[in-house]
């Protein structure tokens, strides 16, 4: 019998992990946001003295892991699993990191949900009694981004005014079976979504209706509403997506208010002219473990629900006129 699920489809941890440390690091794009001041490191440049962008990409998740490691005071030998993803093909970056770690590896990809995915894996190993310490990471590039799925950033293709700019960042944080830190207490694993959307310059009008419908699903389960919770970090939906997203919450019958805030419009200042926001695997991963858990240390929020949102298409499928399918991992994260 499933006795830690609530609902159909909601998972609720007897023994939730805490997470005990995390870190984050940023490009100077990022660094000239308004949540400058929450990351623990900000680059001077997007190659971070190395010869090209993937490889800042990897050097940035591993010196994010390797700074929760430090906060933590613990080595990679304490670290039971490594959980790890990013947006490129063969998702090399974690990979790269996990052949430095030495740490058993799971790779995951979720897109831009990656880290939704990671926590909720990762709190379901230690509350299942499995590892006691795990680590969970992602990482983005705006340039490695760009050259994958859109053009080289040397060929200065004008964007449009839905596109969204990929974050230059990484974020990653330690799971444990005890200590310090806030805990994850739920997870409502998303579904993948399709409305049949197939503008990859939207990616958050995508994106939007799976993350609805993760959250719906989950107020449904848990008997909750958008009242309960000090927050609700989606990401990243940004400016057209978020607006999609509360037509549909609202057609569901409910309304968030001022509980809502999306990880793609907080990352960027309307004067730095990032399109329709921030997004990448590494955006909510930066907002949610800088800004937001300090945010939490400080007592502004004791309850929050995460819900990273990520499109699951490649340029191939864009091509070949696929729509775009998505999906959405809520996270209910409370105060230790």
């Amino acid at each position: 019998m499933a006795v830690k699920r609530q609902g159909l489809g909601t998972i609720a941890f007897s023994s939730p992990p805490h997470i005990i440390a995390a870190s984050t690091i940023v490009g100077p794009r990022e660094g000239e946001g308004p949540l400058a001041a929450s990351f623990d490191t900000v680059t001077k440049t997007d190659l971070y003295g190395e010869k090209t962008p993937e490889k800042a990409e990897y050097r940035l998740l591993e010196e994010a892991c390797q700074g929760a490691l430090t906060k933590a005071k613990l080595e990679a030998g304490d670290i039971h699993y490594y959980l790890g993803g990013d947006l490129l093909n063969q998702i090399v970056t974690s990979s790269f990191v996990a052949r430095q770690l030495g740490i058993p590896y799971l790779g995951l990809y979720a897109a831009c949900a990656t880290i939704g995915e990671g926590l909720a894996l990762g709190a379901m190993i230690i509350d299942g009694g499995f590892a006691d310490k795990v680590l969970v990471g992602a990482a983005s590039h705006y340039h490695t981004a760009e050259r994958q799925f859109r053009y080289p950033v040397e060929l200065n293709i004008q964007h449009r005014g839905t596109n969204q700019t990929t974050v230059t960042g990484a974020g990653a944080a330690i799971l444990a079976s005890s200590g310090q830190g806030p805990r994850v207490t739920q997870a409502t694993l998303g579904k993948v979504v399709d409305y049949g959307l197939k503008d990859a310059n939207d990616l958050g009008s995508a994106m939007a209706p799976a993350a609805a419908d993760t959250l719906v699903r989950h107020f449904q389960d848990t008997g909750t509403t958008p009242g309960d919770y000090d927050l609700i970090l989606t990401g990243d939906l940004a400016r057209m997506g978020s607006k999609m997203f509360h037509k549909l919450l609202q057609d569901a019958g409910y309304v968030l208010g001022g509980k809502h805030q999306d990880a793609g419009l907080l990352i960027f200042s309307p004067q730095q002219k990032a399109g329709a926001g921030g997004s990448g695997a590494g955006c909510i991963a930066s907002v949610l473990f800088g800004h937001v858990l300090k945010e939490m240390y400080q007592g502004r929020y004791h309850k929050i629900l995460v819900l990273p949102t990520g499109a699951l298409f490649s340029p191939l499928t864009c091509q070949q006129g696929e729509s775009i399918p998505c999906i959405a991992h809520a996270l209910v994260i409370e105060e230790g």
